[in-house]
């Protein structure tokens, strides 16, 4: 009975601790790529990024790493981050408006080995005044894939850096148009594929919803969120490979950039408007190589 109870009590000490007062430290086994240059996380911007030894620099947007994250991880977070806000890859970024507010917000991209990560716990357990878990989009080290050439598993990575990209950048600065509210286009566009609006997840979907998230811990603003990443990766051929539909359909349907255009007129006028300078081209994590 003592021994279980200790046990209690030091699970629930190891779920409240927080990160480390001075940045931890690594070795890295690969330094750079053929852009990119790790660097170290000693001017670490607030007690919460101290769980990470490691990060790269994207148009002034971290890209954090932990120790049990590989430096092929790292630098391919990075270069697909880069290839989204470059999509041309002429070294200037495609909408400046967007990188400008990312950076207001603190945007930052964290990677951790895994979601069971002690570090991660520690991450969002600290607070540091303004720049802490609020403003970063995790991804884990067992779901990103250097070198992905559209098979299963997915990398995950063009998800989770696309999230950063939206929710940190264009619903803010276009928010009657990408806004993760009600009212806003996209979020029309939202209701319409889930055929009605739906502030918390419902039990079952109308009969023709191409949309269906079923998630009950997304809310609203976390489901346009969601509906802009399928919507614009489909759009850009990221779901359409042998096996892909099977495994995505129960969420989504217009896996491909003919059925976004034909199912979902709305979400295709919007995200093909050249005035917000969106990808058209999928990254594929080698930026200006």
């Amino acid at each position: 009975m003592k021994i279980s109870a200790l046990l209690l009590i030091l699970l629930f000490l190891a779920s409240c601790a927080k990160a480390p007062k001075d940045p931890e430290t690594c070795t890295f086994i690969q330094s750079s790529d053929n852009y990119f240059n790790i660097q170290d996380n000693s001017d670490s911007p607030g007690r919460a990024y101290n769980v990470f030894c490691k990060k790269v620099l994207v148009f002034g947007i971290g890209v954090y790493g932990t120790c049990k994250v590989t430096d092929d991880e790292l630098l391919h977070a990075a270069n697909v981050l880069a290839q989204y806000l470059d999509n041309d890859e002429d070294g200037t970024v495609d909408n400046q408006l967007v990188l400008d507010k990312m950076i207001e917000q603190k945007a930052a991209l964290t990677l951790f080995g895994s979601e069971n990560s002690k570090r991660l716990r520690r991450f969002f357990n600290t607070n540091s005044e303004g720049y802490g878990p609020e403003s970063a989009q995790d991804l884990y080290g067992t779901e990103t894939f250097p070198g992905w050439n559209m098979t299963l598993p997915f990398d995950a990575t063009l998800e989770e850096v696309l999230h950063l990209v939206t929710a940190k950048g264009y619903s803010l600065v276009y928010p009657n148009v990408f806004g993760e509210v009600q009212g806003s286009e996209i979020a029309n566009a939202m209701d319409v594929a889930r055929g009605g609006v739906f502030t918390d997840i419902p039990s079952f979907y109308p009969e023709g919803a191409w949309y269906s998230y079923d998630d009950r811990t997304c809310d609203y603003a976390c489901q346009v969120t969601e509906y802009f990443y399928w919507a614009l990766t489909s759009l850009l051929g990221a779901q359409d490979f042998p096996g892909r539909y099977e495994e995505i359909s129960h969420e989504w349907k217009a896996n491909t950039p003919e059925l976004v255009q034909t199912m979902d007129t709305a979400v295709y006028s919007i995200l093909t408007n050249p005035q917000f300078a969106l990808p058209t081209i999928l990254p594929d994590g080698s930026y200006r190589q």
